[in-house]
């Protein structure tokens, strides 16, 4: 009986290693099979890899690499110094009892100024827009009172910076250098930007890294929103700005903001404050109109109407009872320089008064889209416009001759 058990054993045993054997050989042949007709599909992680991706990635990487190279040599990092005191320590002698206990003196440590030093005081970013020595950077990279300015080029040049034009409106300023035969960037179309757009951002970030480069995208047109514009500043309001993920330091204040093709399209200026990844950018056709203007004529100017005030929309229309919602709100400010109505501007001359709203400029309504500084930036010193004001009530239109904002 058991002779009989063990036999049987056996022979179930042989029998499941058959089975497997032809199982493994018949798979591996249908495998075969299938793999020599392509019907097989295999898992991604066992396909081949998607050369097309890595290709697509290996070109936009030498797409920012060149265009980085380009600019490089126009980027310049701006050095602020003052003479500043210097001073040394030295030890006196001490009495903290005075006359109670004479002659019971110890030295301390004090200090006393040795003269003075130049010193760095504030940097930022610019670049060079023509080759005679013109560079374009941020107002608050070059307003510290009676300080002197540099411009260290990529190659390690040193060259005194002059601050030839100061934008009254905008956060531009240009510098003039004595160097002939610059090389100079390319400017591109910031009106034709798109949200996602890469771009790259190049500047001295924290004052200290210079020529620094990161790469982001677009991440919103037009915003309107208060930003810090550098180290300790306050919040300053900045409307129509370009957002960015690309790294914005302060230091990186005044240098460009490229596309793809190594195009300015922006101006770095701000950050917010306690954020990470958004940072903002002056559209660079800002600064065009400066150029022109410095070139032309060796100075920045706007037309000037000489009024402070607010858009109406329909909820400061319930706010203040008014009979319109939109137009331009002439109102004066908490501070005492913040008058509705700039003294001896042009819109005093022709008679405008706090809250008068004005509706129209020469027939173009005014509205959140369409405001009133928008407008009158469109026009040039010595026009003359024509606004459909709303006075007490009633529709009237007065002529203004645009003077020049200083």
């Amino acid at each position: 009986m058991f002779n009989q058990k063990d036999q049987f054993i056996k022979i179930i045993v042989v029998s499941i290693l058959i089975s497997s054997l032809f199982g493994f050989l018949a798979g591996g042949l249908a495998s075969s099979w299938f793999l020599s007709k392509g019907n097989l599909n295999l898992p991604h992680f066992l396909s081949k890899p998607n050369t097309q991706s890595q290709i697509q990635v290996l070109a936009q990487e030498e797409t920012v690499v060149k265009a980085v190279k380009e600019t490089s040599p126009a980027v310049v990092s701006i050095i602020a110094t003052k003479d500043l005191p210097v001073m040394e320590q030295y030890f006196k002698n001490y009495n903290p009892f005075g006359d109670l206990f004479p002659g019971f003196e110890f030295q301390i440590p004090d200090y006393r100024q040795k003269g003075t030093q130049k010193q760095e005081v504030g940097g930022g970013t610019g670049f060079i827009v023509s080759a005679d020595g013109l560079i374009l950077t941020n107002k608050h990279v070059v307003d510290i009172q009676g300080a002197d300015y540099t411009a260290l080029t990529n190659d390690g040049q040193k060259y005194p910076a002059k601050v030839l034009a100061i934008d009254p409106v905008q956060d531009i300023a240009i510098l003039k250098i004595d160097k002939k035969g610059l090389p100079v960037v390319k400017l591109g179309n910031s009106d034709s930007l798109e949200i996602g757009q890469s771009v790259i951002a190049i500047g001295n970030a924290l004052g200290e890294f210079r020529n620094t480069v990161s790469v982001g995208v677009i991440s919103g047109l037009k915003r309107s929103i208060a930003a810090s514009t550098g180290f300790g500043s306050q919040a300053e309001q900045l409307e129509g700005v370009i957002q960015t993920d690309a790294a914005i330091n302060p230091g990186n204040s005044g240098g460009p903001l490229l596309n793809l093709s190594g195009e300015v399209i922006g101006i770095n200026v701000a950050i917010v404050q306690n954020a990470q990844s958004i940072g903002f950018a002056l559209p660079i056709n800002l600064a065009k109109r400066d150029i022109s203007q410095v070139q032309k004529q060796g100075k920045i100017y706007y037309p000037f109407l000489g009024v402070r005030y607010v858009i109406v929309t329909p909820e400061i229309k319930a706010q203040r009872n008014l009979s319109v919602d939109y137009g331009a709100l002439i109102l004066s400010g908490s501070g005492q320089n913040e008058p509705a109505i700039t003294p001896g501007s042009p819109a005093q001359n022709a008679g405008l008064q706090e809250n008068d709203i004005i509706l129209e400029v020469d027939g173009s309504k005014i509205d959140m889209t369409n405001t009133l500084a928008k407008i009158i930036q469109g026009h040039n010193v010595g026009d003359k416009i024509s606004l459909k004001i709303l006075h007490q009530g009633q529709e009237k239109t007065v002529q203004v001759t645009l003077g020049e904002k200083t």
